[in-house]
């Protein structure tokens, strides 16, 4: 099992270099898919390999993702993501606002994936066989406080990281699962 680490983003360098499109496709793509050296990244995105490596590198720098010692020989690296529960900064009266404004691009990146991920799947679902079958897209509601909808959600994530693993520790036949959970107060 996978230790996982909650990481409040609140440091406006740290959300303003995640947000960058092509990090936030990196490091997507190392989640996803598990390690890779800056070269493999480079040409599977079609991308000078020299700027691959620089964005591996911030991406590393803010602590988003790491060398994988084990894959690693000399200068060839393999990079990995480090498994983090990300948290976007709410909107408390101290917000400070250029992180407010980064962390409203990069929750806008993340909805926007999540969309074309959906939208990608329910284009074709039976081309996704039994995953397809498996799959369940639900709405639903209750009533709660701000207390208890707190709570929900911290249980709901707690549910998501008890089935989180590593890429290249998933038995035959898994493959990357996208979730996506809303939870807010009706309009």
């Amino acid at each position: 099992m996978v230790e996982i680490q909650r990481r409040d983003l609140s440091d406006p360098e740290a959300l303003k270099a995640l947000a960058h499109p092509l990090r936030q496709r990196l490091l997507t793509r190392l989640q996803r898919r598990g390690p890779a050296t800056s070269a493999i990244l480079a040409a599977e995105f079609g991308e000078d390999r020299g700027a691959t490596s620089y964005h591996l590198r911030c991406l590393a720098r803010f602590g988003f993702i790491e060398v994988d010692a084990d894959r690693s020989a000399g200068r060839r690296k393999y990079w990995r993501a480090v498994p983090l529960d990300l948290r976007l900064p709410g909107h408390p009266a101290d917000a400070d606002a250029e992180a407010e404004a980064a962390g409203a691009e990069l929750g806008r990146r993340w909805r926007e994936q999540g969309e074309h991920d959906l939208a990608a799947f329910l284009a074709d679902e039976r081309a996704f066989g039994e995953f397809g079958d498996a799959a369940l897209s639900s709405i639903g509601g209750t009533t709660l406080t701000a207390a208890e909808l707190a709570a929900f959600t911290e249980e709901y994530v707690a549910l998501l990281n008890r089935w989180r693993r590593d890429p290249d520790e998933a038995p035959e036949g898994a493959r990357h699962i996208t979730v996506i959970f809303h939870a807010f107060p009706t309009p």
